[in-house]
Order: structure tokens, then C-alpha cells, then sequence
């Protein structure tokens, strides 16, 4: 019996079409790096192109010669965001350019974006490598990366705004792109002719803290293996961690670690059968999960729920310690598919 991964494609167009709604700019993009956060790089694309999506982003030249196959050419643009050196990929896959030495390899080899660093210190070039750019790159986009976007009141958003209006102003008639999925809701000061949101396409929340105005778009069930009743004292799962404290019903389903279900879960996380919350109990191992179902309708062949929409990867990646974008691109190669 295998876990099922349910993936509505309905939701995630319609999670672009609202964040299209709240861009201050022009285009909104598919940030569809790291498989579109586990969820399927190839299906999400096509349902997006077919909503009137036209332009994608992915980490890795890998991931864009295979949406360039599913897609076919020239249907869409796509943008490599790590960069790639000429000649390594077909001229309709542009790479976004990070650094001077990569700005005078690609002079004169067709279409880039370029990165300029407004203060996420990680890729771009910075402000003073601006002015050594080669006359000769063909610069289609300028863009830069917020670093603090999910914090609207950090001062970091505004600086990095000014710092970006002043590079685009050395560019003058080139398109700029500057929001991810957060910083579409700062507000039409941070609008610009291409925003690029990944996760909350895929219904993370871009504003922690405040309700989440993305629709839910999986449902992750694993069927249950196994049903024991154990004792009071009786311990679970490897090293013994958990001891049950009275007689216990304990589901063991077919998931674990090496599907995504972190192991920091362990103790933490929780599932959802017959309607009710059931906790991890015992350590989330590589095939297995335990849930104590103690008082709550169960069967061999039942289906409880990882990850949904009343179980959110937000509220899971709360519990792990970590963020939802872990929770999504976590999610193994090893679940049934189902796309709606």
C-alpha cells in the first residue's frame, strides 16, 4: 500500500491569478525551482501556461531543457536562476547573470537577466560592479532578490527598494523584476514589470503571522499498515522514546522520513483521521510513522492525513522547527501522484 499525494492544479492557478490581482506591476512569473517545490515542474507548467502564464523560473539548467521539452520552444520565457555559461543550453532558455565575470562570458550571446544584489549578499553583482557591466550583454531584465519580504515592518524592505530604483535607473528602457511571493503584498512601491513568487503559489503563506490568502493545494494521506493495542508502559519506535501512559491504539502508516515526513516530527507532528488530530508518537523512521488513534475510528487500509489542507506545511514546518518551503520540497518521489 503506498501514501497518495493529491495536487490540485485548479488551486495553484488560481493562487496566480490573485497574486496577479496584487501585483503593483506588470506580469506575474512561476518560481518553479526544486520540481515546483516537490509538487511537479512539468504539470504545474503546463497549467499555468494554459491560465496565460508566459514567463518561468528555475534554479538549475536541468530543470529548464526539461520544461523546455514539456512546454516546447519559445511557448514561454525561461530563465535559469543560478546562470549557466554560453553555449550550454539552446538560446530561448536565458540565464539570469550573477556576477562580472559571467556578464562578460555572455556579451554578445543573446538574452540575460541581469542580477544586481540590493542587500541579500548572496548572488548579483553589487551596486559598484554596475558600472564595468560590457556594453555588449544583452540585458533584458534587471531584478534583485528581497531579503526580508515576510517582515513588512523590517527596515531592510525599504532600503532595499531605493537601493533597486537607483540600479534601474542605470538601465533605462530595461524591464526590472523585484518581488517574490511576499513582496507582492508589501505594496505597489515594491511593483515592477516582472514579480517572480514561488511558495505561495503552492499555498504557503507570504505573510506569517496574518491569515493566509492562498488557497491549499495537496492533500498528503498515507494508509495505515498496521493496528496495535498496547499496554500502558509498552514504548514506541526506535529508542524507546515514547512510553504509552495508558492502554493505547497505535496506527503505523506507510511514510516516513524518506518521503519527506521530516524526522524532527517526531513527537511533534501530528495527522488528521476521521475528522480529529492524532499526535506522532515514537520517532518518525524511514518508511514508518506511528500515531497514537486511541478513541478515534480506525481500520486497516484507513487513510490518515500528513499534510492538507487542516494540516497545513505551515502549521507541520511550525511544529518541525523549520519553514513550509522545507516541508514542500521534502515531499519524496516515492507517493502516487493524483493531479485534479
Amino acid at each position: 500500500m503506498q501514501a497518495l499525494l493529491h495536487i490540485n492544479l485548479r488551486a495553484i492557478v488560481a493562487n496566480w491569478q490573485l497574486l496577479c490581482g496584487r501585483h503593483g506591476g506588470g506580469a506575474v512569473a512561476a518560481v518553479l525551482k526544486a520540481d515546483a517545490y516537490g509538487l511537479g515542474a512539468v504539470e504545474v507548467a503546463r497549467a499555468l501556461r494554459e491560465a496565460g502564464c508566459r514567463h518561468f523560473f528555475v534554479a538549475h539548467l536541468q530543470e529548464a531543457l526539461a520544461l523546455r521539452a514539456a512546454l516546447g520552444e519559445a511557448s514561454a520565457m525561461l530563465a535559469v536562476l543560478n546562470g549557466f555559461m554560453p553555449g550550454a543550453a539552446p538560446a530561448d532558455i536565458w540565464p539570469v547573470v550573477n556576477h562580472l565575470d559571467m556578464a562578460r562570458a555572455h556579451a554578445g550571446h543573446g538574452p540575460v537577466l541581469l542580477h544586481v544584489d540590493t542587500g541579500m549578499a548572496r548572488l548579483g553583482l553589487d551596486l559598484a560592479e554596475c558600472a564595468a557591466i560590457p556594453s555588449g550583454l544583452d540585458i533584458r531584465y534587471v531584478m534583485s532578490h528581497l531579503a526580508c519580504a515576510d517582515e513588512p515592518g523590517h527596515a531592510m524592505n525599504a532600503r532595499q527598494a531605493e537601493r533597486f530604483a537607483v540600479v534601474a535607473a542605470r538601465f533605462p528602457g530595461v524591464a526590472t523584476s523585484l518581488a517574490n511571493s511576499s513582496g507582492i503584498f508589501l505594496g505597489p512601491g515594491f511593483g515592477s514589470d516582472l514579480a517572480r513568487p514561488g511558495a505561495a503559489l503552492f499555498g504557503i503563506n507570504p505573510q506569517p503571522g496574518q491569515p493566509n490568502p492562498m488557497a491549499p493545494v495537496l492533500l498528503l494521506e498515507a494508509p495505515i499498515l498496521q493496528l496495535r493495542h498496547i499496554a500502558a508502559g509498552v514504548a514506541v519506535g526506535y529508542g524507546a522514546g515514547w512510553v504509552a501512559p495508558r492502554p493505547s491504539l497505535i496506527a503505523t502508516v506507510a511514510a516516513g522520513y524518506a518521503d519527506g515526513y521530516l524526522r524532527a516530527l517526531s513527537g511533534h507532528g501530528i495527522g488528521i483521521l476521521a475528522g480529529q488530530a492524532v499526535p506522532v508518537v515514537g520517532r518518525v523512521s524511514m518508511d514508518l510513522t506511528a500515531f497514537d488513534v486511541t478513541g478515534v475510528p480506525a481500520a486497516l487500509g484507513d487513510m490518515l492525513t500528513l499534510m492538507g489542507p487542516d494540516n497545513s506545511p505551515d502549521m507541520l514546518a511550525e511544529r518541525a522547527g523549520t519553514i513550509g518551503y522545507e516541508m514542500l520540497t521534502a515531499l519524496g518521489s516515492r507517493y502516487r501522484r493524483i493531479y485534479t
